[in-house]
């Protein structure tokens, strides 16, 4: 994962790293860390010049990190929002003094700037729907089964209110459907809304729904809708249930000319989501259980099973993400209606559905076949295509951000040296003390680009792009050590912010690897950018 996908709340984390402090520190406890590094990078203590200028430097941004960290206000602001809702809050008018008035108009200015992005990336809401037939293709008879489009546009028209216009369109031999629709939906409080809905078309009907939030973890639909064709009442009421930070469960009922029952389950973390549904109706009984595996950050794995009056059927397949709003997908179905490939795009709102019928007779060996035709195809295609494709352009887009932030990470190496200098005295005094202890010394410690890192110990295969993008900072870790022979970095804060560390590859994940010694043995230990570091630790033992 880019660092640019992190949680916003993992980059707010800097003025921590800058003191040395935990994000859940005590007023207390940063004023003493204040107080420990004044007195290294105070002006007064250095005589030549340059030495000052260093020092001055590095001085405002402690003096700046305590008074931030120091306020009650703007620390809730900056763990929040970072610096950048602290500009902000200063940029809101003097009406702004209490920190709720700036939360309230920040996350304002949030939600705007995520309309914006959206409105800039996602089109419309629709689905197309195109059935192609491979028997009747090669009979002669054309391709083309059916086809069906829908599609909605919604508006917000006010603070509390949204309309949304939508239509279908629906094509199959000589027969065809069509229907308009149209949404009203007020936000009567923040815990309840009414949509009035009506739709003209074969399947014309007019209707209301009001939804409320009963608790934190429970809310509740119900609604009222007449088909305008025989006059027929439809009543639903629907129950949704959050069981655990993963987990919800449902029930919804339906009274009318089609009445039936359901209770459906839902679970879903970042590695897997899972989800089944029992239906019981006048017209159809049955069950449906989906299971969804995330094998990397951009593929996942699905399999699918329906069973019930009128559906006996298993479809398998994945899916890939190919871009940030972008995914295709790739079913294969076998079932008592017949074998089928299915492809689909997902571009935001918008998907893109293609069922292609194979065979309507269930023949074990085209069955294979149809299942593994594709599948060879694909990983056949990955290894030979996909991956040296996308391995070629993530290394020229890792070229061109190197291109583009050389002079920013080459300054802002240069201020790391300029604050190790800084530390060098404390450091070579403390490493000297724990030497002289048998207590804990860091021999040698990097961060930065993970496969530098890999081939730090083999400098002839480490490329010069690759050895750019690393920044040795066993010195500023030295001095980190308490007296006590002692090392902790902090959970959930960026190591770049760290005095004498710097972020040598913008954009990128870091690492931090560290070579020390402890009572006459060797250890080694590699820790992600956020993970907690703390040393020494039997499991790092070589």
């Amino acid at each position: 994962m880019k660092e640019g996908e992190d949680n916003n709340n993992n980059n707010n984390k800097e003025l921590y790293a800058l003191l040395h402090v935990s994000p859940e520190a005590s007023d207390e406890e940063i004023r003493k860390a204040y107080r420990q590094w004044a007195q290294i990078y105070h002006p007064d203590k250095y005589q030549a010049q340059q030495m000052k200028d260093v020092a001055t430097e590095n001085f405002q941004k402690i003096c700046e990190a305590y008074e931030i960290l120091c306020d009650e206000n703007k620390r809730q602001i900056y763990d929040l929002y970072g610096m950048e809702g602290l500009t902000s809050g200063l940029e809101l008018g003097p009406k702004l003094n209490k920190v709720e008035e700036i939360k309230e108009e920040l996350e304002r200015l949030k939600r705007r700037r995520e309309e914006e992005i959206k409105a800039a990336n996602f089109q419309p809401s629709g689905v197309i729907l195109a059935q192609l037939s491979l028997p009747s293709f090669l009979a002669g008879h054309g391709l083309m089964r059916a086809m069906s489009m829908s599609s909605e546009i919604q508006s917000q028209i006010s603070k509390n209110n949204v309309i949304a216009f939508g239509g279908t369109l629906a094509v199959k031999g000589s027969d065809g459907d069509a229907a308009a629709n149209a949404v009203f939906r007020h936000q009567l409080s923040s815990v309840s809304s009414v949509e009035i809905m009506a739709s003209a078309g074969l399947r014309g009907l007019i209707g209301v729904q009001t939804s409320r939030q009963l608790s934190r973890h429970a809310n509740a639909t119900m609604g009222l809708a007449m088909s305008l064709k025989d006059g027929s009442i439809n009543l639903s009421n629907a129950w949704n249930r959050q069981l655990s930070p993963t987990t919800n469960a449902s029930i919804e009922l339906n009274l009318g000319s089609d009445s039936s029952v359901a209770i459906g389950w839902r679970k879903k973390d970042e590695k897997m989501a899972a989800a089944g549904e029992i239906k019981i109706g006048t017209s159809e009984i049955g069950a449906v259980a989906r299971y969804t595996r995330r094998f990397s950050e951009k593929s996942h794995g699905r399999i699918t099973g329906k069973i019930g009056s009128s559906a006996l059927e298993l479809e398998i397949g994945g899916g890939r993400k190919i871009s940030n709003f972008s995914t295709v997908r790739m079913m294969y179905t076998i079932g008592i209606q017949g074998i089928y490939w299915k492809l689909e795009l997902h571009r935001g709102a918008q998907k893109l559905v293609v069922p292609i019928f194979l065979s309507r007779h269930f023949n074990p060996v085209f069955a294979a076949g149809a299942f593994l035709l594709p599948t060879t195809l694909y990983f056949t295609l990955k290894s030979l295509v996909f991956k040296p494709y996308y391995r070629r352009r993530e290394k020229q887009q890792a070229l061109e951000n190197m291109e583009q932030t050389r002079t920013q990470v080459q300054e802002a190496k240069k201020a790391a040296e300029k604050a190790q200098q800084l530390l060098q005295t404390v450091a070579n005094r403390k490493r000297n003390k724990q030497t002289e202890t048998n207590g804990l010394v860091i021999i040698k410690a990097f961060y930065g680009n993970p496969k530098a890192l890999k081939n730090i110990d083999n400098p002839e295969e480490n490329k010069d792009e690759l050895a750019s993008q690393i920044v040795d900072v066993t010195l500023p870790l030295n001095f980190l050590v308490s007296d006590s022979g002692q090392l902790k970095l902090h959970e959930g804060v960026k190591k770049s912010g760290i005095m004498g560390f710097c972020d040598p590859c913008p954009g990128e994940t870091k690492k931090l690897r560290v070579k020390y010694t402890y009572a006459g043995s060797r250890y080694e230990v590699e820790v992600d950018d956020l993970q907690e570091l703390i040393l020494p630790q039997e499991e790092h033992r070589i």
